[in-house]
Order: structure tokens, then C-alpha cells, then sequence
């Protein structure tokens, strides 16, 4: 799973034309990526978040993200690469990679 970190505020401070070409290179990557197995969105801000908590059987919902941060996750790939040298070369080419962070982290299959 490849996750894209960025700093919401400062997204939201991009002019139309830079979100435009910011959504292009997605689309672009994406298409790029028809020949694997992947999954990819983007997330709504963090002020759309709830956040779960169960304890002693009971629940607790909290509006906003789990942690305040200076970067939030804005969205995710999940690509079947065959190795971690596959996966950073593929995260390289995500966009928000040039701005933001990517954080790659193996998915814990089960037998």
C-alpha cells in the first residue's frame, strides 16, 4: 500500500489550475498502471473523518482524524509489486511524490 501524505492546508490553498494539473498526473499515473493489479483514491479532507474507539464494549465516535499531524493521508494505491525495489520505483512516479510524502508499506497477507 502506498499512501500519499500532504498538508491539507496548503492543498487548499492551490489555485484551480494547479489542482487541474495536480488530478491530470493522477489520471495519467493511474492509466499508466493498467497493466497491474492496483487500487487507487483519494480520500475527502480530514474534517469529513469520524473516528472509532471501542472500549469496554462500548463505543465512542470522535469527528476529525485519529491524530492532528502536519501532513494527513489524502488518498492511496494499493499495487501489486513484486518486490520493495518495484514498489519504490512505482511511488517515484506518484505525483504528490514531488510534494507530499509516500508511505509504502507491505500488505500482511494471511495463509
Amino acid at each position: 500500500m502506498m499512501m500519499i501524505y500532504h498538508a491539507e492546508a496548503e492543498s487548499a490553498q492551490m489555485m484551480e489550475a494547479d489542482m487541474m494539473e495536480s488530478l491530470n498526473a493522477h489520471m495519467a499515473f493511474r492509466g499508466a498502471l493498467t497493466d497491474t493489479n492496483h487500487i487507487g483514491e483519494a480520500l475527502q479532507p480530514t474534517v469529513t473523518a469520524t473516528t472509532v474507539h471501542v472500549r469496554d464494549g462500548k463505543t465512542l465516535t470522535t469527528d476529525g482524524p485519529f491524530a492532528e499531524a502536519h501532513e494527513q493521508i489524502g488518498g492511496f494505491y494499493l499495487i501489486d509489486c513484486k518486490d520493495m525495489d518495484e514498489a519504490l520505483e512505482i511511488a517515484t512516479q506518484i505525483p504528490d511524490a514531488q510534494y507530499g510524502t509516500i508511505e509504502i508499506r507491505p500488505v500482511l497477507t494471511f495463509d
